[in-house]
């Protein structure tokens, strides 16, 4: 039997908050709770430290360690914010111990859940879940967390822990894609963007196109001879972009090893990741004051043309802001052409700003359109409940 939308899941949400306390970060997760929630679902958020030394990442000052106090604050900044500032916890492996207000309620934190689903396969499956009927992984690095199942036997064994596998690889197992198969059956879904939290703004003609990306998120992997990259080896073919076009282009560039002093003898504009996405409504401002968006794609996504859409592109299109993006595949579901613009190569990329510029307003009306129509958290999420409770059924 299927999901009966009109009925009440209680729903345990696993993210990656407290330990990556960052404006994408949180809106990537937080948006699974409040859409679920907006849904009728009872829905109580919970985090693990796992066990890595290095679990919590502290913006302020760079260090990672055990110490989730930075993150803590953090979260309950965001939940109170929303009014649900009882409905997360986290625990602490390191210390067993409990944070946040859900975790005094331990009849509610334990008991009697429908489904868990585990974004990202951050989290650990302890045991105290092991009861959960449905266990949904949603795998949002498809390439990589394949060729992870592949090759790591810890983290195959954390996948084979769930019973239900999406992914943002919506190309998985087609003809015309190359995602490595590691023997799950993996589904399409993609990010779900509530849009009462994501406002479309007046839109700002004068206003750089901006993105915010990491150079390189983690090294490339290689399987059976082939090499799956980042977006460092996307953006090399794009470096003279700003020599070949009248725009303004902005990067909110992490990682250390970046080439920026390269880059922005190039025309680029870099500024920190850190200062723009220090918290949710900083990140989403960002946003909101930008022109439009312009990014590259990891390289893995792009060669295996995976179909992955980036959330922070969905966040972009919801404010009423073009999305100009390197096609990895996501053009077979989500029409391009107005509003969002994919392109191959710097001369179609060249293209696709000109025609953004042309018709700037008309092409940001239709950004907030193709949210709806393809990103709307009630869409997005209702497919998942359904197709979770469907195919554990079965």
């Amino acid at each position: 039997m299927g999901y009966n939308k009109n009925s009440q899941l209680k729903i345990l949400m696993l993210g990656y908050i407290v330990r990556g306390p960052l404006g994408g970060m949180v809106w990537h997760h937080f948006q699974y709770v409040l859409g679920l929630r907006q849904m009728g679902h009872r829905v109580h958020y919970v985090e693990d430290s796992g066990d890595d030394e290095y679990c919590c990442y502290n913006p302020e000052n760079g260090t990672s360690g055990q110490d989730p106090s930075h993150g803590l604050t953090f979260i309950q900044s965001i939940f109170d914010a929303f009014d649900i500032s009882e409905q997360w916890a986290y625990y602490d492996k390191h210390h067993d111990q409990w944070h946040g207000k859900l975790s005094s309620n331990r009849s509610e934190l334990f008991q009697d859940y429908d489904i868990l689903i585990n974004l990202s396969c951050s989290n650990t499956i302890r045991t105290w879940w092991s009861y959960i009927p449905v266990k949904v992984v949603v795998d949002t690095d498809p390439v990589f967390t394949q060729i992870r199942n592949l090759t790591d036997p810890a983290r195959r064994a954390l996948t084979e822990k769930h019973n239900v596998f999406l992914t943002f690889g919506e190309n998985y197992g087609i003809k015309q894609a190359s995602i490595p198969e590691d023997g799950f059956p993996w589904w399409p879904t993609r990010q779900p963007i509530v849009l009462s939290a994501w406002p479309e703004t007046a839109a700002i003609p004068e206003a750089k196109f901006t993105t915010v990306m990491q150079w390189e998120s983690y090294p490339s992997r290689e399987y059976r001879g082939l090499t799956y990259g980042q977006k460092s080896e996307s953006f090399i073919a794009y470096l003279n972009l700003p020599a070949m076009i009248s725009a303004e282009f902005e990067i909110a560039m992490g990682s250390e090893n970046a080439p920026r002093d390269i880059i922005r003898k190039h025309g680029w504009t870099l500024s920190n990741p850190l200062t723009v996405a220090a918290d949710a409504w900083k990140y989403q401002k960002y946003i909101q004051g930008s022109r439009g968006e312009f990014s590259v794609s990891k390289h893995g996504y792009v060669v295996t043309k995976s179909g992955w859409f980036s959330e922070r592109s969905a966040a972009y299109l919801a404010s009423g802001r073009p999305v100009i993006v390197q096609d990895t595949g996501f053009s077979t579901h989500i029409q391009a052409g107005l509003g969002l613009m994919a392109f191959s190569n710097i001369e179609e990329a060249v293209d696709a700003i000109n025609m953004v510029n042309s018709d700037y307003r008309e092409h940001c009306r239709a950004a907030r359109e193709i949210a709806n129509d393809h990103f709307n958290s009630s869409s997005i999420l209702g497919d998942m409940l359904d197709y979770a409770m469907r195919t554990r059924s079965n």
